[in-house]
């Protein structure tokens, strides 16, 4: 390798390889590997798209973690945390009631609940921050948001008037509800690059209920009950509850995204504004090389996931992707401007999707790998 060709400094940002590593673990290996190829010197800026991930990346960056005890999704006491940094507080459903926190990882798409994300931002809401940014994501619910609006103060009675918990199995058993006073003084962003509405063949039950152990039947039964949830409403209070429904983004975690939108949330693209808020356009300068990366890079990555953003926000420095799995076709990678695309699945024959350790292990010597090419980037 001769020195004067090898970049001097490398940004690694990568997102989280899901199931595996965190952000901040994929970048730590890749780091350790670099730099014992003779790399001079790596920035390390773990990132995240408003999903799972985000309060670990706002830590990442300089953020002070809070930890605070919420029900899961099940109702059961999770730990949980979000990010402060004096003016802004980053809260995530992944941590709070997302299908990680499921126990044993039994799907119940009927009986899950966000409350618990509600609690986390009431808890937030207690540090007085200028602003909160809801990272949505990962959920195991599909209830509309009608848990987190219950943990807000907001009461859903059924036709006898008893209070109803929030869950999808309790949608259609709305029938009337009462609303606290706003959240006055508190910009509510939402951070998520989910487009679908609430309901219908591209609704939340439709497109995400699946995934979340729904049946055919249990996703007929939850896009009933939000329909039914949004006439409620709309028939109360929030007049303007239909066009929400059908507001790209509405669909989001579950339906959470919905709920954010009665509240009076603004939307943003989570990778830009998480690029935004971690300051990498900053952070990039001075930088020769960066390095990007999430578990599956495919058609998804190329609609606007954080890989794309941040090629697209790197200008004319070289960009190297590494991901679990990588299903777009060689000359696919300019179409994020890549120089190289390194897949985990190329150097193992195992699955290392749920094996922290031996993707840790393989990034390292994919950072090694990249370190060692640095004179042979214009090849690539």
């Amino acid at each position: 390798m001769t020195n004067a060709m090898a970049p001097k400094t490398v940004l690694i940002a990568p997102d989280k390889f899901k199931g595996s590593l965190t952000a901040s673990e994929v970048a730590d290996a890749l780091a350790i590997g670099l730099r014992s190829a003779g790399a001079v010197h790596c920035e390390l800026l773990p990132l995240a798209d408003g999903g799972d991930g985000s309060v670990d990346a706002a830590v990442a960056s300089g953020f002070v973690r809070h930890a605070v005890v919420v029900p899961g999704p099940t109702g059961q006491p999770v730990q949980a945390s979000i990010a402060f940094d004096g003016v802004t507080a980053v809260v995530e459903v992944a941590n709070t009631c997302g299908l990680g926190l499921l126990p044993n990882g039994r799907l119940l798409p009927l009986d899950a609940s966000s409350r618990g994300f509600g609690e986390a931002v009431v808890f937030a809401l207690s540090l007085r921050p200028a602003r909160i940014v809801l990272a949505l994501g990962g959920s195991a619910s599909t209830d509309g948001g009608m848990g987190m609006l219950t943990a807000l103060g907001f009461r859903f009675l059924d036709a006898s008037g008893r209070s109803l918990e929030g869950n999808g199995r309790n949608l259609g058993r709305v029938h009337s509800a009462d609303a606290p006073p706003g959240l006055i003084g508190v910009e509510l962003i939402v951070a998520s690059d989910v487009h679908n509405p609430l309901c219908g063949a591209d609704g939340a039950p439709a497109v995400f209920g699946p995934q979340k152990g729904a049946s055919l039947a249990d996703v007929a039964a939850l896009d009933a009950g939000l329909a039914h949830f949004v006439s409620v409403l709309a028939s109360g209070a929030f007049e303007d509850a239909v066009s929400f429904a059908e507001h790209p983004g509405a669909g989001s975690a579950g339906g959470i995204g919905f709920a954010c939108m009665l509240l009076g949330a603004s939307q943003v693209s989570g990778a830009d504004y998480f690029l935004d808020l971690l300051d990498f356009d900053t952070r990039k300068e001075g930088c020769d090389l960066v390095v990007t990366g999430e578990g599956s890079i495919d058609e998804q990555t190329l609609a606007g996931k954080l890989p794309a953003a941040v090629a697209r926000r790197s200008g004319t420095r070289p960009i190297i992707a590494v991901a679990g799995r990588s299903l777009l076709r060689r000359e696919r990678w300019s179409e994020m401007s890549l120089s190289y695309v390194y897949t985990l699945a190329d150097y193992t024959d195992l699955d290392s999707s749920r094996d922290p350790v031996l993707s840790a292990e393989l990034l390292r010597g994919i950072g090694r790998e990249i370190g060692e090419g640095l004179g042979r980037l214009g090849g690539m």
